[in-house]
C-alpha cells in the first residue's frame, strides 16, 4: 500500500494542476459528441480519439475500438499483482435542444460564479465528461508523483450511453476476458442530496410496456352507441386501475417474488440520512407522500418495486369537444424492479392480466420497451469499506451507502456478462441540469472527485 506521504503528494499535485485540468476538460467539452444525432458521428469519433490520445500520453496502452455504432475506448495500465480494477464512463452527450433555452452556446464551456459555487457550464459537463475526467486526472497526478501508473487498471469509455448502448453488450461478450476485473468503478451518479459523498450500492431494474386496445372499426357517435359499444379508453383505465390495491401494493400474481428486504446495515445507513419525504416532494410542488403503506420514503424510491402509468392517449383531445367513443386507446406503463425480480416473467403476467379484462370482440396488442433486472452490490467486499473511508476522509463527513431509484444498465451488464460487482461513485448534484439546457458541473466536485479517486486508488493498492 502506498504510504500517506506519497498520497499527500498526489493530492497536492492535483491541487496545483487544477487550472491545467480545467483547460483539458474545456477542450473535451468543446467536442459535440452527440451520439443520437447521425450528423455528429464524426464528432463522437473525434472525442474518442481525443480521449485515447490523452490516455496514451499518460502511459496507458490505449486504443479506439470500432463497433457497429460508435467506438469504445479501451486502455490498460501495466500488469501487476494487485486486484484488477475496471473504470467505466461515457464520453457521448445528450442533444442540446431546445437551443433557445441555453444562456450561452452549449459547446463553448465557461467557468461561472453562481450562488451554488463555481461551476463549469457546457453540455456534458456533469454527464459524463467532467465525471470521467476525475478518473483521468487522478491517474495523471499518480503518475507524476510515483513515476508510473497504478498497475492492473482497465478503462472502458463508451460512446453510446446516451443512445441506449446498443453495442455495449456484444462488445462485453466479445472482449470478456480482456475486460473482466475484480470490481468495476462507475462514475456516472450523484452525491446524496445534502451534499455528502455516497456509494450507490443498488439500482432498480426497469420494464416498459405499451398497450394498444382496439374496439369498433371506427370512432363512434356517443349518442348512438354510448352505453352499448365497448369504449377502449374505459377498458384501458379499468384494467390499469386494478394493478394496485388500496395499500399501494401491486396485485399481479407472483409480482413480489425476488423482492428483498433491506439488510440491517443498509437500513441503519439510510435512517441516518434523515430523509424527509415531504421536503423532497416540496421541491416539485407537492407535499403529501403516497405509496406503499408501512414503508419509509427512501424504501419506496430505492428498495421497493413500482408500477407507473407514463402516458395515455385516445379519442379526441383537440380544441372544442367531440362526443365519440374512440376506436383505439393506448397507454405506456413502466415497472421499477428490485431484488431478483424477473422482468420477463412480470411482462408475461402483466400481459395475461390485461388480456383477461378485454371483451372477446376487442383486441389488445403489446409493445415491449426494454427489460432489465435490478442490481445490488455485495458491500461485504472489503473494497466498499475502503472506498467509503477514503471518501469520508476527502470530504470531511461520513460517506453513505445509498440506493438509486433509477436504472444504470451497465452495472447489471457487468454482473451478468463479466461476473463482477460495480461500485457507483459520482460527484454530481441534483441541480446539475443534466439532459437539460445550461448543464453545469460544480468545480469542487471536479477537484475533490479527482482527489477522491486518488485516495481510493491508494486504499485499494
Amino acid at each position: 500500500m502506498a504510504d500517506s506521504t506519497r498520497i499527500d503528494e498526489v493530492l497536492s499535485t492535483l491541487d496545483a494542476e487544477l487550472p491545467q485540468a480545467l483547460e483539458r476538460l474545456k477542450d473535451f467539452l468543446r467536442i459535440p459528441s452527440i451520439s443520437t444525432d447521425p450528423a455528429h458521428r464524426g464528432d463522437v469519433r473525434r472525442a474518442a480519439e481525443w480521449l485515447c490520445a490523452e490516455l496514451a500520453g499518460l502511459g496507458f496502452e490505449a486504443s479506439v475500438r470500432d463497433t457497429p455504432g460508435h467506438p469504445m475506448v479501451v486502455a490498460h495500465s501495466p500488469k501487476g499483482t494487485r486486484r484488477p480494477l475496471l473504470f467505466y464512463g461515457h464520453y457521448d452527450v445528450q442533444p442540446v435542444d431546445p437551443l433557445a433555452l441555453w444562456d450561452r452556446p452549449p459547446f463553448e464551456p465557461e467557468v461561472q460564479d453562481t450562488p451554488e459555487g463555481r461551476v463549469i457550464r457546457a453540455r456534458g459537463a456533469a454527464d459524463d465528461k467532467g465525471q470521467l475526467m476525475t478518473f483521468v486526472e487522478a491517474f495523471r497526478a499518480w503518475k507524476a508523483v510515483h513515476g508510473a501508473l497504478p498497475s492492473d487498471l482497465v478503462l472502458l469509455f463508451e460512446g453510446e450511453e446516451e443512445s441506449g448502448s446498443p453495442s455495449l453488450q456484444p462488445f462485453l461478450r466479445e472482449n470478456a476476458d480482456e475486460l473482466r476485473a475484480g470490481i468495476a468503478m462507475i462514475c456516472d451518479t450523484s452525491m446524496y442530496s445534502d451534499g455528502r459523498p455516497a456509494i450507490t450500492t443498488q439500482l432498480r431494474g426497469l420494464l416498459g410496456e405499451e398497450i394498444v386496445i382496439r374496439a369498433a372499426d371506427r370512432d363512434l357517435h356517443s349518442g348512438s352507441f354510448g352505453g352499448l359499444a365497448a369504449n377502449p379508453i374505459q377498458l384501458l383505465v379499468d384494467v390499469l386501475a386494478t394493478i394496485k390495491d388500496a395499500e399501494g401494493r401491486i396485485t399481479l400474481p407472483g409480482f413480489y417474488d425476488g423482492v428483498e428486504e433491506l439488510s440491517d446495515e443498509l437500513a441503519a445507513d439510510w435512517d441516518a440520512l434523515a430523509f424527509d419525504a415531504g421536503d423532497f416532494l416540496s421541491r416539485v410542488g407537492l407535499r403529501l407522500p403516497i405509496g406503499e403503506t408501512g414503508r419509509t420514503g427512501l424504501e419506496m424510491v430505492w428498495n421497493r418495486p413500482t408500477f407507473e402509468i407514463n402516458g395515455i392517449t385516445g379519442g379526441y383531445t383537440g380544441e372544442g369537444f367531440k362526443t365519440v367513443l374512440p376506436a383505439e386507446a393506448r397507454a405506456k406503463v413502466s415497472f421499477r424492479l428490485t431484488g431478483t425480480q424477473d422482468p420477463q416473467a412480470i411482462r408475461e403476467t402483466f400481459r395475461a392480466h390485461v388480456r383477461a379484462a378485454i371483451p372477446a370482440d376487442c383486441t389488445v396488442a403489446f409493445h415491449g420497451h426494454g427489460a432489465s433486472q435490478a442490481s445490488r452490490m455485495d458491500i461485504r467486499d472489503p473494497a466498499f469499506a475502503a472506498a467509503k473511508q477514503a471518501l469520508s476522509q476527502e470530504w470531511g463527513r461520513e460517506a453513505a451507502y445509498i440506493g438509486a431509484g433509477g436504472s444504470i444498465p451497465i452495472a447489471g451488464d457487468f454482473k451478468a456478462i463479466l461476473g463482477m460487482d460495480s461500485m457507483l461513485i459520482g460527484f454530481g448534484h441534483d441541480d446539475d441540469r443534466i439532459h437539460s439546457p445550461n448543464e453545469k458541473y460544480n468545480l469542487e466536485s471536479f477537484a475533490k472527485g479527482a482527489r477522491s479517486w486518488a485516495r481510493i486508488l491508494a486504499a485499494l493498492a
